[in-house]
């Protein structure tokens, strides 16, 4: 049964409408809590890694990109999860509701863009370095973790969009 029979099904369509938007609010409080999960994890592993590999291996730029890169995501996630405000939904309009939909799945098509460039610059570095005079594996090492961080980006992004957007339908029921 869609969420939207559910919520109109209440007493009070307002209560329906704020419930939706306290869903959503919930679920990207979740979808940060997943970038700050994979961010921690990250910082953890190559946090350890870095300062025990040769700095003049593949391994220990690779390790050193994905601290920095993890530093950023933490960052976003926390943020994210400082914006999300699931219990100050009340009162909200339609309108309101539609442009905090709307704004957050454009950020997350935005996103999805930025991940595909992430990868395809991790594929052009390590070409690069094919070619390279001066610290090859630096750019191997660079373009690892770009693969890396650019792919969970992607399904990250991909993934919460489509589950994201399926708030999207009831709000559009609201307008029948």
């Amino acid at each position: 049964m869609p969420l939207t029979t559910l919520l109109l099904a209440l007493p009070d369509p307002s209560d329906a409408l704020t419930l939706l938007n306290r869903t959503r609010e919930l679920l990207a409080e979740r979808g940060m809590g997943i970038l700050g999960a994979w961010a921690l994890l990250n910082l953890v592993v190559s946090g350890y890694f870095v300062a025990r590999t040769d700095k003049r291996t593949e391994a220990h730029y690779f390790h050193q990109m994905n601290v920095g890169w993890n530093l950023i995501n933490a960052g976003l996630a926390v943020f994210g999860l400082l914006s999300a405000h699931p219990n100050q939904v009340a009162g909200m309009t339609l309108a309101d509701s539609f442009t905090a939909q709307f704004n957050f799945e454009k950020i997350l098509l935005f996103n999805t863009g930025l991940d595909v460039a992430y990868v395809a610059t991790g594929s052009w570095l390590r070409a690069r370095a094919a070619s390279a005079d001066h610290r090859p594996e630096r750019l191997l090492g660079f373009g690892r973790s770009l693969w890396l961080q650019g792919a969970f980006l992607l399904i990250f992004d991909v993934c919460f969009y489509f589950v994201y957007h399926q708030l999207a339908a009831d709000l559009l029921a609201f307008l029948d």
